[in-house]
């Protein structure tokens, strides 16, 4: 061969090794993923936290006022239950509150008429003390004259008898003061139960009310309508399901590192997201949790080699103020990668530092 040629198959073989010591080495400086040293990545899926729209008490399905798909606010109408029945028990509630009302009114003129019967037995008392006295000084008397026999002995047992009849009608006018304020007593009880059955029939008013209110089904957040799990006509019992909502304002993405990368990530880490559907935006989202169990794990782990593929779930949250902006294109389901700066220092590659979604 000539030297000529020697030397330019020499030159050439010397290229190749330096090309191939380059990459090795640049291969070594991305980690063996393309990625730069402090920057890790998995694949991962969109999600969003899932919110039932469940009825609170058994009931038939009146209307549904939403679709698979329709964006709704926080506090729209999405259904209503029927409250044919909640009304009727809500009337007769009401009519028992009426009644309720006017036994108060009943039971205070009980009161009124007891205590005006008290002081006519106060008074009656008084009377028949009055009468007793009197009774008793004419006994006395008759007592000193019936000595002298200055009266006759059948004037004295007269008076006698008189006395003791005086004594009586004081004893039994007595007994009907007592029985009057026993009267006064129970009329006043019966004010007190007529006041608890109109709190009692007021308070089941406001639930029978509450019932009919929660028999609207409002979305206590928005979102989208993923699923409409019943249909009008249906009868469900007490939690039963009628939509199923994504919450958009909590997305996130969940990936997966293996325990090396894992042990490395810090809560509120910065995370870059690339879907698959539209691999020219880079979404920006903070790493929010990393767990502490492996999700999924050889089936024994007996050595470091084996303990480095363990793999934990890491979750990166999107902002809530970017999801509000971009509420209406949202999704979930869709499939990408999520890169995260494992070193605050690390420096993003061009792919993930330029369009960015702001």
């Amino acid at each position: 061969m000539p030297v000529k040629a020697r030397n330019w198959q020499i030159l050439g073989t010397v290229a190749v090794l330096l090309l191939a010591a380059g990459g090795y080495y640049i291969w070594k400086q991305l980690d063996g993923s393309g990625l730069p040293e402090g920057i890790a990545s998995g694949n991962g899926r969109i999600e969003a936290v899932e919110i039932d729209v469940s009825t609170k008490a058994a009931g038939r399905i009146r209307d549904i006022l939403a679709n698979e798909g329709d964006f709704v606010e926080a506090g729209q109408v999405l259904a209503r239950m029927d409250t044919v029945q909640l009304e009727a028990r809500r009337r007769q509630a009401e009519a028992q509150l009426q009644r309720a009302t006017v036994s108060i009114d009943t039971a205070k003129s009980l009161v009124t008429q007891r205590q005006a019967e008290r002081r006519t037995a106060v008074a009656v008392i008084a009377q028949r003390e009055a009468q007793l006295d009197v009774a008793e000084r004419k006994l006395t008397r008759s007592d000193q004259l019936i000595k002298t026999n200055a009266i006759s002995q059948q004037t004295l047992d007269d008076d006698r008898a008189s006395e003791k009849g005086a004594k009586a009608a004081v004893s039994a006018a007595e007994a009907q003061l007592a029985a009057s304020e026993a009267a006064i007593g129970s009329a006043k009880a019966q004010v007190i139960d007529a006041e608890a059955a109109v709190e009692a029939a007021r308070a089941e008013i406001e639930s029978i009310t509450a019932d009919i209110d929660d028999s609207t089904l409002k979305s206590p957040r928005a979102g989208r309508v993923q699923y409409r799990v019943a249909q009008p006509g249906e009868v469900l019992s007490a939690g039963g399901r009628v939509l199923n909502l994504i919450d958009l304002g909590d997305v996130y993405m969940t990936f997966f590192l293996p325990t090396a990368q894992a042990g490395r990530v810090a809560i509120g880490a910065d995370v870059r997201l690339v879907l698959d559907a539209a691999p020219q935006y880079v979404i920006p989202a903070k790493a929010t949790f990393v767990a502490d169990v492996a999700q999924f794990t050889p089936k024994t782990v007996e050595t470091q080699e084996e303990r480095q593929k363990l793999m934990f779930r890491v979750k990166a949250q999107i902002p809530p103020a970017l999801l509000h902006k971009y509420i209406q294109q949202v999704k979930t389901g869709l499939p990408g990668m999520a890169y995260v700066r494992l070193d605050p220092k690390a420096e993003w590659p061009a792919s993930l530092s330029g369009t960015l979604v702001q």
